[in-house]
């Protein structure tokens, strides 16, 4: 029963990790998105590329740093 509850919590940390990961990215994207959209004027092209591209950096990022 004990390595049952552990299978649980270690399995809650890998939805908090991914969570963290997609958050971070989602964060960064919409930043990004806004930042060229309004701020920039920009085309909504661009202020997609742009967003990808950085939604993609902040993942990387984010998965680096919570695997430490």
């Amino acid at each position: 029963m004990r390595d049952l509850s552990l299978s649980i919590v270690e399995g809650s940390g890998a939805v908090k990790k991914w969570g963290f990961i997609a958050m971070h990215a989602a964060a960064a994207a919409v930043f990004m998105f806004l930042l060229q959209r309004f701020a920039l004027h920009e085309s909504q092209e661009t202020s997609l590329l742009w967003a990808l591209t950085f939604a993609v950096c902040a993942a990387g990022l984010a998965y680096k740093q919570a695997n430490r």
